[in-house]
């Protein structure tokens, strides 16, 4: 439990080194806000989680544990190229079904990250009204934007659920239960 939470905290401070001066503001700032908090709750379920439920699926048919976090991956891949930005070269197309190692599978994570942190990040805020095509509709690149924002939160919701379901609670709802516990 030590090692969990040390790695916890190392991971939050790495997440945290993105000064608040250097947000932009507006709409691309509030969702940097926005993906800063849903990516340290989905490396910390990661972490969390063990190497040996990795592979777990609540019923066939469904995303496994390692799935869902590579979804959330591949997503933070897709959503740039909708405002410009290419994947890196060489990105697995099949990396969803094939990454199962936890170290793996936290690594392209974090990479995804700040893939697209750095997408949104380099920006300009004129461009959000610019027009994009995206899954057959016409909108716009704030939409795009605002689609991954809404993807991460889906699928930690998703990740959340595979938690509870395996007894894991979330590390952030662990501290605040160990905040609680001091208190009385």
């Amino acid at each position: 439990m030590k090692h969990l939470f040390t790695m916890t905290f190392a991971v939050l401070m790495f997440i945290g080194t993105l000064d608040a001066q250097d947000m932009p503001k507006g709409f691309r700032g509030d969702f940097l806000a926005q993906m800063k908090d849903v990516e340290e709750k989905i490396i910390g379920l990661a972490e969390a989680m063990p190497q040996e439920k990795y592979t777990w699926r609540p019923m066939e048919g469904v995303r496994s544990v390692s799935e869902v976090f590579m979804h959330i991956a591949g997503g933070n891949y897709l959503f740039p190229k909708f405002i410009g930005v290419k994947a890196p070269e060489g990105l697995s197309q099949d990396m969803e079904k094939t990454v199962t190692d936890k170290a793996k599978v936290k690594e392209v994570l974090k990479l995804s990250f700040e893939h697209i942190r750095k997408a949104v990040m380099e920006m300009k805020d004129n461009d959000l009204e610019n027009p994009v095509k995206m899954f057959g509709k016409e909108t716009t690149f704030r939409d795009a934007i605002f689609t991954a924002a809404t993807h991460m939160h889906e699928h930690l919701g998703q990740a959340i659920a595979y938690a509870r379901m395996n007894a894991i609670v979330p590390p952030w709802t662990a501290a605040e239960q160990a905040e609680q516990a001091k208190k009385k």
